[in-house]
Order: structure tokens, then C-alpha cells, then sequence
């Protein structure tokens, strides 16, 4: 149904200045290193133990110093960005505070336990997730979501060892902006979210002229804005723009340079007159997603199922509405659009 992890490769990006490309989808994320002499720092841990390793022992290869890893940095909470983090656990882990907090919201043993239950639920036959659904929808929590994602969730991250991972939070948080060295080489980390978490981060080498974007850019594939707003995303592109990189490492999908940038605003500035459009209507977010893909001229990227989730935050960023949604029920809703 979706794509499934490709080769992963380790490019030379800048001086002193390597980026870490996972083909694929859903987990299959970017990461970094920047070193100078001996000092090291790493942007982003993987999904799993055994994907950082994997990625550790190609760094080392190629880089003999990052045999100790000195810094890491966490772009945002999401685990496919920080669920490695016991691999380097000596480390000076560092992100922003809300990064840190929202790390606390969804631990690895709760994935595991939803990918485990989903795998279970996609060997039902049609008929028995059926009566699951309706149970949902008449009121027994869970049961409906849980019925109409399962295939889906085990689809995005089946792939995915959960059960060994111990959280490792940062041991160092910060708001706003921090200035670190990696040896000689100077390193701004700057707060761009809440936008698509809640604490987004940028790492920017302003010599070498690199930047790593976390998940505010997703290359060849639609973003997912799970915080919000909107306006935010924007505007994190706008600080990207005013940096002036030669070099942009996305969160996921191939290198870009500030045409990525570029795009990744229009797509939101389009979202949103999209949502405005359809709100004005009375159109619901999902029945706009499918208008939005059946019409020729958007772009065509791949998990579009997203454009549920994106088109609900806008609408709910018209609306005032910052109410915590249900991950589960999100899931199912772009299950649905997947399948139909």
C-alpha cells in the first residue's frame, strides 16, 4: 500500500557536515553529523535501536571520531527522531523544553502495544472488524478507531522493533535559541514550533551554510502537522528563507535547497485557502482531502492520507480550536482515505 524502506546512505554535505537519508516512508527518517576533529555532534536518533546502530556503524565508517558521540540534538519528539537515543545515552542530549515534554506523551511501550494489537485486528476476518466498527460507533471506546486503523497502523510501522527501546529524555533543554561548538565549528539551534510538534527545532551551520529542518520539511511526500498551527509552519519557513542555506537536510526524503523551502510554504499557503474554501461550505475535512486529490493540479506526492490530518488543523486553527485530538482516531480517518 505505502512505500517501504529503501537503502539508507550517508552524504557529505558541507565541511565537517555529513547528512543520513532513510528511503521509505512512515519512520524511515533523516538524521546528521557534524564533527570537527574530535568533537561530534549528531542531529537525530532513529526509530529504533537497530536502526541507529545500523546508522552509528556507517557514520563511523566514514568519520573515526564519531566512535564517541559528543552532543546529540533532538529536532522534535516524534520517535522516529529520538527513540534511539539509549544508543547514545553518554551523550549531552539537548532539545527544546517542549520537545522534551512532549516526549513524555507517547512512550515506546504504548506503540508497541498499538502496533502489536493492530497486527492482531488485520488478521480478522472482514466481517468481525466490521462488528468492531460499529461498536465504535456506537460508543465503546476505541473498538471503531482501532477496527478501521489496524491494517494501517501495521502497515506504517510494522516494520519497527519497539520492545527493547528505553526512553532517553535530553539532559539539556533551552527556548528560543542556543549557540553550541562542535570543536571550532559554531552550531545555532534555533525554536521554530509549535508547528509540526510541539517544539520544533532547526540545527543551522551559518559557515558551512547547512541546515538541518527536522519535520518541517518533508520532501516527495506530504507533511503531517500534528501541533499546529498552520501559521507557525509558515513561518518557519520564512526564517528557513532568511537563513540563506545552500544545503538543506530535510526530516524526510532527498536533500533540497531553499526551492524545497519554497514549496513546502506554497503547499501550506494552498492548504490553507483550500480549508477556507471548504469550511465556507460546509465541507468536511475529509470529503475536501478527496476533492483535493482528485483534482489534477495539486501536487502528487506520495502519503496523501495526510491531508486529513493537515486539513482538520486548519480547520481548527479557523475555529480557535487548540483541544488535544485522538492520535487513534486520526489514524482511522486517514486509514479511510487510504482505502477508498
Amino acid at each position: 500500500m505505502m512505500t517501504k524502506r529503501g537503502r539508507a546512505k550517508l552524504v557529505e554535505v558541507g565541511s565537517g557536515a555529513h547528512a543520513y537519508l532513510q528511503q521509505g516512508s512512515w519512520g524511515f527518517s533523516n538524521a546528521g553529523l557534524i564533527s570537527d576533529g574530535e568533537a561530534t555532534l549528531l542531529v537525530d536518533t532513529l526509530y529504533d535501536v537497530a536502526l541507529t546502530e545500523q546508522m552509528l556503524r556507517a557514520m563511523r565508517g566514514a568519520v573515526p571520531a564519531t566512535q564517541r558521540i559528543g552532543t546529540v540534538v533532538n529536532t522534535h519528539a516524534n520517535g522516529d527522531h529520538c527513540w534511539g537515543n539509549q544508543v547514545v545515552a553518554d551523550a549531552e542530549i539537548i532539545s527544546s523544553r517542549a520537545a522534551a515534554a512532549e516526549m513524555l506523551e507517547l512512550k515506546p511501550g504504548l506503540m508497541r502495544t498499538l502496533v502489536s494489537t493492530s497486527h492482531a485486528l488485520s488478521k480478522l476476518p472482514s466481517p468481525a472488524r466490521a462488528v468492531l466498527s460499529l461498536l465504535g460507533k456506537l460508543g465503546v471506546p476505541k473498538l471503531g478507531p482501532l477496527a478501521d486503523a489496524g491494517e494501517f497502523v501495521q502497515d506504517c510501522f510494522g516494520a519497527f522493533n519497539f520492545g527493547d527501546i528505553r526512553l532517553t529524555v535530553p539532559t539539556r533543554t533551552f527556548e528560543g535559541k542556543l549557540t553550541v561548538h562542535v570543536g571550532d565549528k559554531l552550531v545555532e539551534l534555533i525554536q521554530v514550533g509549535p508547528a509540526h510538534t510541539k517544539g520544533d527545532v532547526i540545527v543551522w551551520l551559518p559557515k558551512e551554510r547547512v541546515v538541518y529542518t527536522g519535520d518541517i520539511l518533508f520532501m516527495g511526500m506530504h507533511p503531517i502537522v500534528w501541533e499546529g498551527p498552520i501559521d507557525n509552519w509558515i513561518a518557519a519557513c520564512d526564517r528557513l528563507l532568511e537563513l540563506d542555506p545552500e544545503v538543506v537536510v530535510p526530516g524526510h526524503g532527498p536533500l533540497t535547497d531553499k526551492a524545497g523551502v519554497r514549496e513546502t510554504k506554497a503547499y501550506w499557503e494552498h492548504l490553507k485557502e483550500l480549508a477556507r474554501d471548504g469550511r465556507a461550505r460546509g465541507v468536511t475535512p475529509d470529503a475536501l482531502a478527496r476533492e483535493w486529490l482528485r483534482d489534477a493540479r495539486n501536487p502528487k506526492w506520495t502519503e496523501a492520507h495526510r491531508l486529513v490530518v493537515n486539513l482538520d488543523t486548519a480547520y481548527r486553527d479557523m475555529a480557535g480550536d487548540r483541544s488535544p485530538r485522538d492520535p487513534l482516531q486520526l489514524f482511522a480517518r486517514m486509514a479511510r482515505i487510504e482505502q477508498a
